[in-house]
Order: structure tokens, then sequence, then C-alpha cells
């Protein structure tokens, strides 16, 4: 079991940058500001380039002098040749693609590892508030109200394993963030699936 500081939205960015091997090839696929970028670049001093389909992230990323591009996760990975990266990244962001299942496809291809974090939609306290207060739930780690979230695939840890096994990829790592702690399981089961906020995993082709 590992601590983290859990003053921030976006706790798993430093812990992400910790599993990538410093001087190699990342794209950061909806990089958002570029925070986890930069840190990735000065930190670990990677070969780092990033995707963002908002026009605002992108500036961003352009003012921290990072080489990002205005793409989208859906229709813009076929662009990269095979094995371009050692990593692609995608931070919170799957449940906002159309099809995570070709995005993940696509991030095989052109990356050697891939590394994806995401909400849990399968954590307890969401699972009590669907059951006591039958409304879709609101928490920390997922703030928005329904009608105007961006997130159109939520998912479970057990869902994201099924997924995995249907893309035949490899889990190298999975880490599972809850309450400012953070516990490695790579085979997570029905335990950590039900406590875990958050679920960062580390992937490879079989």
């Amino acid at each position: 079991m590992i601590s983290y500081v859990d003053g921030d939205n976006r706790r798993d960015l430093t812990l992400i940058a910790d599993l990538v091997i410093p001087g190699s090839r990342v794209l950061d696929v909806g990089c958002g500001n570029g925070e986890l970028l930069e840190i990735l670049t000065t930190k670990r001093n990677v070969d780092g380039r990033g995707v963002e389909i908002s026009q605002d992230g992108v500036n961003a990323c352009v003012t921290r002098g990072l080489s990002v591009i205005q793409g989208d996760a859906d229709t813009d990975l076929n662009d990269y040749p095979d094995d371009a990266f050692d990593y692609v990244i995608l931070s919170k962001t799957i449940q906002a693609t159309r099809n995570p299942g070709a995005v993940m496809r696509e991030m095989h291809r052109i990356g050697r590892h891939l590394i994806v974090s995401f909400p849990n939609f399968g954590y307890w306290r969401i699972r009590l508030q669907l059951l006591i207060g039958g409304r879709m739930p609101v928490t920390p780690t997922l703030s928005d109200q329904w009608y105007n979230t961006p997130n159109i695939h939520l998912c479970t840890v057990r869902d994201f394993v099924e997924l995995c096994e249907e893309l035949d990829l490899a889990i190298v790592d999975a880490l599972m963030l809850s309450n400012g702690t953070v516990r490695h399981a790579r085979n997570p089961g029905w335990w950590r699936n039900l406590l875990a906020q958050e679920a960062v995993f580390v992937l490879k082709r079989r």
C-alpha cells in the first residue's frame, strides 16, 4: 500500500508519471492543459507528444512549451505508424470517447505499453448513491451532473478488465486509488472493484 496526496482532482498524474521509464517516447491522448505531459517532460525526460480535442487545451499546452496537436482520439490515432511510442497514455479520457475499444486497439498498435486511468463506476459510494437516492451519482471523481457530463461510457474496474481480455492485452500492473492510498492489484477482483475510486492500468500486448 502506498500513500499519495489527495488534495486535487488529478491525483493520478504523478502516479502515472512514475510508471513511465525515463527517456521514453510518449503520446498523451486527451492531454488537456498539458499538466501530465509537462511532468513527464520535466521529471522523466521523455520525448513527449500530445493530442487534445479542445482548442483551449491545445493553447494551454503550447503556452507550456509542449508539442501538442489538436485531434480526436476516436478518429486521429490511425495517422500514427505502428510502434511509434513506448507508452501511449489515456488519463481519465476513455469514458469520454465514442468507441473505447477502437481507441485502445489503435493505442496498442502505436504503443508498446498503454497506461489508462479512469473513475471507477463500481465504487461502493457510487453504488450506494444509486441504491438509496435513485439518481446518477455526483462524486469528487465524477463531479458533473448527468445532463452536462462529457462522460458517455462510464465503466467499472471489472468492465475494463473484460475489455482488456477481449483486446488481448496483458495487465502489467493495476493501481487502485482510494482515500489517499494506492493498492497494487495485477488481477483486481470484486473487492478491488468495490473499494477503488479510481484505477490506473499499465497494459501491453500479449
